[in-house]
């Protein structure tokens, strides 16, 4: 297929367009991935004024071409009123979660979309919402009666370090053991206020530390939610307090501000045991993230998935660990490749590494560790 591609894009903010805080911009991706059959029909955000702004800044570039067709609205209703006979055959929905994931008016974006445009395919950013877990399957049901292609942005399932730890798995027969992740983030550039309001942004757990808890679920399987155990050092503690915020957090409410570590750990369906620990505490804008797989005479640590991961492999009969550097592994690139070529029919649909129902398991995790470890606060205090 050589045709262009129609684009919507829902949501003109960081991870469509960018960020100094992070890698995340899915239009950069989508103009290396299409080059000159990209056609960005329309741009969806209620504030207009942002969108335009972003919509300015391509028209000044040079892959202005892209966008030379793009108008902006603030709902996709509005936009299949106008969009025809320019019917987009891919929607990167970029919107917060709280858009999004329910059958709840106002907050059922999967569905408007479905709705105006039943045929196209949506690559949806995680976490799936942040409204209520039952919600999500209702809109996952739909979604398959629809018969619509999903992808959800769990990318580093897609990192070539990850693909190697399964294969090794699979090739020599392996079973997980455990999984142990850790997530230290720098926060000092950090300052939207939607994201310090767990209210709003679903917290730390749900929002951030959501990708290792999908890496843990993609290798160690389905959890048993019950058994969740969680901790957490809240705001208000001695070790809590952070001196390098760039925003005035007293505008949160008290309820609503962020714990600043978490730890938990649970019990896999297949026997095997979590583990992860999220903590803000660094300064500067680099992150220390590392996730460790164990099994039977292996111990797998991916170091720094986010920028140059590192694999350390230690196998059986060597002490020595296997040291591998990825360079120039970019998993946005590569999920939505993926993605594109799954919807244009050169990829069977399993090439999508992860499902929308697949998804709703990892952020039924997340949630379960952010309620355990407010239950466990509640009991200290």
């Amino acid at each position: 297929m050589s045709e262009p591609i129609n684009v919507l894009l829902i949501g003109a903010g960081e991870i469509n367009f960018g960020s100094v805080e992070g890698p995340w911009n899915h239009t950069l991706r989508l103009e290396r991935i299409l080059g000159a059959r990209l056609r960005v029909v329309a741009l969806i955000d209620v504030d207009g004024a942002r969108a335009k702004a972003a919509i300015d800044e391509k028209l000044a570039s040079p892959v202005a071409s892209a966008y030379a067709d793009c108008k902006v609205y603030p709902t996709a209703m509005e936009a299949a009123r106008s969009l025809l006979p320019d019917v987009p055959h891919l929607a990167i929905v970029g919107a917060p979660p709280f858009a999004r994931g329910t059958d709840i008016p106002g907050r059922d974006l999967e569905l408007q979309l479905v709705k105006a445009f039943p045929r196209c395919a949506l690559f949806v950013e995680k976490p799936v919402s942040s409204g209520p877990e039952d919600a999500c399957w209702r809109v996952a049901k739909m979604l398959a009666k629809n018969g619509s292609i999903v992808g959800v942005g769990y990318m580093l399932r897609y990192l070539k370090a990850v693909q190697t730890i399964k294969r090794i798995i699979a090739d020599e027969g392996l079973v997980v053991m455990g999984t142990n992740a850790r997530y230290v983030m720098a926060y000092e550039w950090a300052r939207k206020l939607a994201w310090w309001d767990k209210t709003r942004s679903g917290g730390p757990i749900v929002e951030q530390a959501t990708h290792f808890c999908d890496l843990s679920r993609y290798f160690g399987g389905d959890v048993q939610l019950g058994s969740v155990v969680a901790h957490n050092v809240q705001h208000y503690e001695a070790p809590g307090q952070l001196s390098a915020k760039r925003f005035d957090e007293e505008v949160i409410p008290p309820e609503n501000r962020l714990p600043r570590l978490t730890s938990a750990t649970w019990k896999y369906k297949d026997g095997a045991v979590g583990s992860l620990t999220h903590v803000i505490a660094l300064h500067g804008n680099t992150y220390d993230t590392e996730f460790e797989v164990y099994a039977d005479g292996y111990k797998f640590k991916l170091v720094d998935p986010y920028s140059t991961p590192k694999l350390y492999i230690r196998r059986p009969g060597r002490e020595q660990e296997e040291v591998h550097t990825f360079v120039d592994d970019d998993p946005f690139y590569t999920e939505l490749a993926t993605f594109v070529n799954v919807i244009e029919g050169n990829n069977p649909h399993d090439r999508i590494l992860s499902s929308y129902e697949d998804a709703i398991k990892t952020y039924e995790l997340t949630w379960a560790i952010r309620r355990a470890s407010e239950t466990a606060a509640k009991t200290y205090v």
